[in-house]
């Protein structure tokens, strides 16, 4: 199965851009703005209302909401891919059609969760509906597939089939199923025919572009951006795998804490901006043990955010 399909505007690596809040747990549009313009100009794209983002803590208007104040604030379309899935078909829908309408390049798109021990032919149901209710030729829907959070496991089969029906809208996946061989199964089996395959970690991302993959889609771009950029644009050079090392090192640190909450802490500190601390429930802030242990951590390994 051979597809021609767009090119994509989007870039090798993305963030899961964190969301940062007001005092009465909105979403701080203008501190939002300002975090994807500093990780554009660090060449990651933004993949909004990720798992990192908080997103399911987030209602579907408070993120459409939020959107149209990004884009509205000049942010590039073409590098942007909001996270629309939901256990609603309904609000998807409304999502998808919203990311459409502001021309975003791409939606990032979760199957329903809440049920387990759902079949193939119940997921290919869900996405097939949601594509003929938005019903649009523009759309590029990437699934999102994290079974250590959604506990569904997307078969090959079931990718397959959605590729082949839909091969000009399921254009491709972000893996973050953490289990290489399942990732290197896809890339294999789906990106000779176009099928963008985006790791779900940069720990994966040398491995990824090696097997065929488009990149990574990845938690600590938010606070590692260039330095993951410049190996995904250079991994073919003699010094990719010092520089892979580098990037595990980072993020073995913020992997030691809740990810979410570390990475707050990380921008808070270089931002000098206590307000980005803030995290919804059922997540909670580091403890201020914590945040020190991690600042400590991190000043050990010289890391910096610079520009922020």
């Amino acid at each position: 199965m051979t597809i021609s399909l767009h090119p994509s505007t989007l870039p090798a690596v993305l963030s899961p851009v964190l969301t940062p809040f007001t005092a009465d747990g909105s979403p701080d549009a203008e501190k939002l703005l300002k975090q994807c313009k500093w990780l554009e100009a660090n060449g990651v794209g933004q993949a909004i209302f990720g798992t990192n983002s908080e997103a399911n803590s987030i209602s579907a208007p408070q993120k459409m909401a939020a959107l149209t104040k990004l884009i509205e604030g000049g942010l590039n379309p073409g590098h942007l891919m909001p996270g629309t899935g939901a256990t609603s078909i309904d609000a998807t829908v409304n999502m998808t059609r919203h990311a459409l309408n502001h021309q975003c390049a791409g939606v990032l798109m979760l199957p329903p969760f809440y049920y387990k021990d759902v079949t193939d032919d119940g997921l290919f149901a869900y996405f097939s509906e949601v594509i003929q209710k938005v019903g649009s030729a523009a759309l590029q829907i990437y699934i999102y597939n994290i079974p250590p959070v959604t506990k569904i496991n997307l078969s090959l089969s079931l990718l397959e089939r959605l590729a082949k029906e839909y091969p000009k809208t399921v254009v491709g996946m972000k893996d973050s199923s953490g289990d290489w061989a399942y990732t290197e199964s896809v890339i294999k089996l789906l990106a000779p025919s176009g099928f963008r395959v985006y790791a779900g970690s940069e720990v994966f991302l040398m491995r990824a572009l090696r097997a065929g993959g488009v990149g990574c889609i990845s938690a600590t771009a938010n606070v590692n951006p260039k330095a993951i950029a410049d190996l995904a644009a250079h991994w073919r050079e003699s010094n990719a795998d010092q520089r892979q090392a580098a990037l595990d090192q980072v993020r073995g640190v913020f992997s030691k804490y809740q990810m979410i909450a570390g990475m707050k802490t990380a921008v808070a500190h270089f931002s000098k901006d206590p307000e980005w601390l803030r995290v919804r429930p059922p997540l909670m802030q580091l403890s201020a043990d914590q945040q020190a242990q991690l600042l400590s951590e991190l000043a050990a390994i010289h890391f910096s955010m610079p520009g922020l």
